[in-house]
C-alpha cells in the first residue's frame, strides 16, 4: 500500500473524509460539544477529539465556552473560527464592480463597490480596476490578521469554470477572456471564475432566505441571468452554461437582442428595454439603486402612478413570467426568487409574473410556485462568490489543512 507523509493512502482518505464530516457538523450546529458531534456523526469520541484538535490547530474551529445542551459536566462549545480563513469575492458586472470578504460563518468583513459603466472600457482596464478592489480587500484582511483562502470572480456570461475563462459576455462585448489568469497577482490566493447568476443563486441559498431547496433565482441587471438550485445544489448543465434565461425566446418576431437573436427575454425585460419603454434614457448610470440612477427614477415614477412606467414594468413582468413558467414546467421547481433589479421592481413586477405562472405551470392547480423577493438584492452574486471559497473549505477541509501545514 502506498503512503502519503508516512500515512497509508486509504487511512489518509478516511481521515480527510472524517475531517469534513466533523467540520460540517460544527457548521450546521454552532455551539455543539465534542460529545454531541460524536453522537451526530457516529464517530468515536476519541476520533472526534483528534479531528477537532487538528481543525482547531489549522484555524478552522474554536472552543467558545460551555456547550448549552450537554448533559452532566458541560463540554466546550465548538464554533467556526471567526478569525480563521476568509473568502473573497469580486463581481465584474456591466455597470459596476463589487468586492466582498466573508469569514467562515458567512459574516461580511469587508465590502466595496465601484459604480462604472464597463461596456466601453478595454478589457485590461476593467480587470485592472477589479484587481484594485481585490488588492484593497486583501490589505484589509491582512491588517485584521485574517488569512485569505481564495478569490472567486463573478462575471456575466458563459463561463468555462475549470479553465478560468469567460467564453462570452454579450453585454460587455467580451469573448474568450482568461479572467482567472488575467486577474491573478503574485502573492494572492488562487483565483477562479464563475457565472454571476449561478453565484447569486448560491448566495441566496447560503446567506439569504431561500423559499425551498428547489428554486430559480433570476437576476435582472443590464442582462438577465438565472441560477437554478435543485435539491440544494446548483444545476450547471453539461457545459456549465445552464441558466441563460435572458436568451430564452419569448417573442420570435420581437426586437433583436445583444446576442444577435430575435425576441430574447433580455430584449424585452432587461433594464434598458424597460427604461426605454418607460420613456427614460436607457444608458444613464447604474443598475444599482443610487439616488441619481435610472432605476431610482423609474421607481419614483411608478410609485407616483405614472402609467407609462407602470406599463413598462408590467409588460416586462409578463414576458418574464412566460420564460419562468417554461423553466418551472421543465424542472418542477417550487419557487421563483426575484433578485437584482427585479427585486426593486417587485411591487409592480410580482403580480404579472405570478399570473403567468398560475396560467402556464401545469402543476399550479395543486401546488402553485411561489414568487419571492430577494433580500440580498445586488449583493447576492458577490456574496455567493466569497461564500463559494468558504463552502469549499467546509466541504473539504483536508485541502486547507494540507496547504496551511
Amino acid at each position: 500500500m502506498s503512503e502519503t507523509a508516512g500515512v497509508p493512502v486509504r487511512q489518509q482518505g478516511m481521515r480527510d473524509h472524517n475531517l469534513g464530516v466533523v467540520l460540517r457538523c460544527v457548521a450546521d450546529g454552532e455551539g455543539v460539544s465534542r460529545a454531541e458531534v460524536a453522537a451526530a456523526t457516529g464517530l468515536t469520541k476519541a476520533t472526534v477529539s483528534s479531528l477537532v484538535d487538528e481543525l482547531a490547530r489549522h484555524g478552522l474551529i474554536v472552543e467558545a465556552g460551555p456547550a448549552g445542551n450537554s448533559v452532566g459536566r458541560p463540554g466546550q462549545a465548538l464554533r467556526l473560527n471567526p478569525d480563521g480563513p476568509v473568502g473573497l469575492g469580486v463581481e465584474i458586472n456591466v455597470d459596476y464592480l463589487a468586492c466582498c470578504v466573508l469569514d467562515l460563518s458567512g459574516r461580511p468583513r469587508h465590502q466595496a463597490v465601484s459604480l462604472v459603466d464597463n461596456r466601453d472600457r478595454p478589457v485590461a482596464e476593467v480587470l485592472a480596476a477589479a484587481a484594485g478592489l481585490v488588492e484593497a480587500a486583501l490589505d484589509a484582511t491582512r491588517a485584521a490578521g485574517l488569512p485569505a483562502a481564495g478569490v472567486v470572480a463573478a462575471v456575466p456570461g458563459l463561463v468555462r469554470t475549470s479553465q478560468g475563462w469567460l467564453a462570452s459576455a454579450p453585454n460587455l462585448g467580451w469573448t474568450q477572456v482568461p479572467v482567472a489568469a488575467e486577474l491573478s497577482r503574485d502573492g494572492w490566493p488562487p483565483v477562479s471564475v464563475e457565472n454571476e447568476a449561478n453565484l447569486a443563486a448560491l448566495g441566496e441559498l447560503w446567506f439569504g432566505e431561500p423559499p425551498r431547496t428547489d428554486f430559480i433565482h433570476v437576476s435582472g441587471e443590464i442582462g438577465i441571468g438565472a441560477g437554478v438550485i435543485v435539491g440544494g445544489e446548483l444545476f450547471r448543465g453539461r457545459n456549465g452554461f445552464a441558466g441563460e434565461l435572458g436568451h430564452v425566446t419569448v417573442r420570435p418576431d420581437g426586437p433583436v437582442c445583444g446576442c444577435g437573436a430575435r425576441g430574447c427575454l433580455e430584449a424585452i425585460a432587461g433594464q434598458e428595454a424597460i427604461l426605454r419603454a418607460a420613456g427614460l434614457p436607457p444608458r444613464t448610470g447604474t443598475t444599482l439603486a443610487t439616488p441619481a440612477g435610472p432605476l431610482a427614477r423609474l421607481v419614483e415614477r411608478a410609485e407616483a402612478g405614472d402609467e407609462r412606467a407602470v406599463d413598462a414594468v408590467e409588460v416586462a413582468g409578463e414576458a418574464l413570467g412566460v420564460a419562468l413558467a417554461g423553466m418551472v414546467n421543465l424542472l418542477d421547481l417550487d419557487a421563483v426568487l426575484l433578485g437584482g433589479m427585479f427585486a426593486l421592481l417587485a411591487p409592480w413586477l410580482r403580480e404579472p409574473v405570478q399570473a403567468e405562472l398560475s396560467a402556464r405551470v401545469l402543476g399550479a392547480q395543486w401546488t402553485e410556485p411561489q414568487v419571492v423577493v430577494s433580500r440580498l438584492g445586488w449583493e447576492a452574486a458577490v456574496r455567493g462568490a466569497a461564500g463559494s471559497v468558504i463552502n469549499r473549505i467546509v466541504q473539504n477541509p483536508a485541502d486547507h489543512v494540507r496547504r496551511s501545514a
